[in-house]
């Protein structure tokens, strides 16, 4: 009997994350997440595991990615607010220590795969992007999270880890 891979899903409770979630379970998928606060965990199930900690600290990662074989990663660098100039709820290099982290642990652990959701107008697709976007990106506190999703990218790239970057536009309800 073919067994699906176990999975390390990060930021499970943002809005991607979410969703993601709500795909992978009824897939049959066993799924890991590791959160700030597990009373934000709404959805129950058996194949669901949840570790309360934060992917930046290694030793939390650790603890949730035992088992896994793959790791999925909608995590964003997070303001207190979708204000743009909201000021920052993690550090600026919040993505690239988690990544850094990832990479470290999938030499002790059968990491197959990681998966991130980066952002379009990151890498090769800022010049996909309007003239306006690049401004606010440029000028004010989202860039954090674009030159986060930039540096997780280079760390994937230079890493021995297989990899897929996605880089969605927008994402439809």
């Amino acid at each position: 009997m073919y067994m699906k891979n176990k999975i390390l899903l990060l930021g499970s409770t943002g809005r991607t994350g979410k969703w993601l979630l709500e795909e992978l379970l009824p897939k049959q998928y066993q799924v890991n997440i590791l959160v700030r606060d597990a009373t934000k965990v709404s959805i129950q199930s058996d194949l669901l595991t949840v570790f309360e900690g934060t992917p930046d600290k290694v030793d939390d990662l650790e603890r949730a990615i035992e088992g896994c074989t793959v790791v999925f990663s909608a995590l964003n660098t997070a303001r207190t607010s979708d204000f743009p100039w909201a000021k920052l709820r993690t550090s600026k290099d919040f993505l690239a220590k988690v990544i850094q982290n990832i990479i470290k642990l999938s030499k002790s652990y059968s990491i197959e795969s990681v998966i991130v959701i980066s952002a379009w107008g990151v890498a090769e697709t800022r010049k996909d992007i309007p003239f306006w976007f690049r401004w606010t990106i440029d000028f004010s506190n989202i860039k954090y999270g674009y030159w986060g999703h930039q540096q997780q990218e280079k760390l994937l790239i230079n890493s021995d880890l297989n990899y897929t970057i996605i880089h969605p536009s927008r994402r439809i309800d």
